[in-house]
């Protein structure tokens, strides 16, 4: 209907602008009037021809994106059951969340996605990992942790420096299991060091997060970071390369380091460096 309304009024402009150019013309016989007439006649509804299918064409377009940009709320909209509308509406907050990652520059990631994507950059890895990692059982039982920790050792034959340092809780140190992966890791020419829960900064400034840091991320050559969210929830962690946010885990990353103790062994028990006490004690 506008398309026909639009060339519709554009044969009315020339029929006018016509109309005039010939009263000009064979009535007042003022030739070079009505030619001048014609003219501007034809150029006007060339003109304004050429404005209404532009300002049409703006209309569509804004139209379609503004329709984009409320699907979501107009799909949401036509749920008439109530609860069905609740649910709706936790669905899209839990989607804006993950969008507003996206716009940060991070990708949000499950468990398996997680440690899938730790082995690729430890595969990627040029000259350096710095790790800070809640100590946890699995690493020789579990699938996803054996194969992230043969990335590790994979990365150390080519040359590349893994620094790990496990925050820990100081009841935790005498079990068993947590000596094991200490002195395997230790053994296997990772550069493991120790810091205690209590003694690390309690919240952070990290991406404007407003909980306490997980500390449990990895840097990769000061490139990318994979970072374990500190509450559970839909996504276990995320990913980003973002300048800016790998330089916020760099700094955060130098307060656990500068927090954190070398460690040895004897009669194999890890100890702290320097001290003549086993940490399983």
């Amino acid at each position: 209907m506008n398309i026909k309304i639009q060339k519709i009024a554009v044969l009315i402009e020339f029929l006018a602008g016509s109309a005039l150019a010939v009263f000009f013309h064979q009535v007042l016989r003022y030739p070079e009037a009505a030619y001048t007439i014609f003219g501007i006649g034809v150029l006007l509804s060339l003109v304004t021809y050429l404005l209404r299918d532009d300002i049409e064409k703006t209309r569509a377009e804004l139209l379609e994106q503004y329709n984009q940009a409320h699907e979501l709320t107009f799909a949401v909209a036509r749920i008439s059951d109530p609860e069905c509308q609740s649910k709706a509406h936790e669905l899209v907050a839990s989607a804006m969340r993950t969008i507003s990652l996206l716009q940060q520059g991070y990708i949000p990631m499950d468990e398996t996605e997680f440690n899938l994507e730790g082995a690729k950059q430890m595969e990627q890895a040029a000259n350096y990992a710095k790790i800070v990692d809640r100590i946890t059982t699995g690493w020789d039982t579990r699938g996803a942790l054996h194969n992230f920790y043969q990335a590790n050792l994979r990365a150390i034959e080519r040359g590349v420096k893994i620094t790990r340092i496990f925050v820990v809780n100081r009841e935790n140190l005498a079990e068993t299991d947590f000596q094991k992966i200490l002195l395997t890791q230790y053994r296997n020419n990772i550069n493991v060091r120790i810091a205690f829960h209590d003694e690390l900064p309690s919240t952070t400034n990290i991406s404007n997060r407003d909980t306490d840091s997980s500390f449990d991320f990895s840097i990769y050559d000061d490139r990318v970071i994979t970072d374990v969210f500190s509450k559970p929830g839909k996504y276990f962690g995320r990913k980003t390369s973002e300048p800016v946010e790998v330089a916020k885990y760099i700094h955060l990353y130098e307060l656990v380091e500068h927090s954190s103790y070398a460690i040895t062994t004897e009669d194999d028990k890890v100890i702290l460096a320097g001290d003549v006490i086993p940490l399983a004690l």
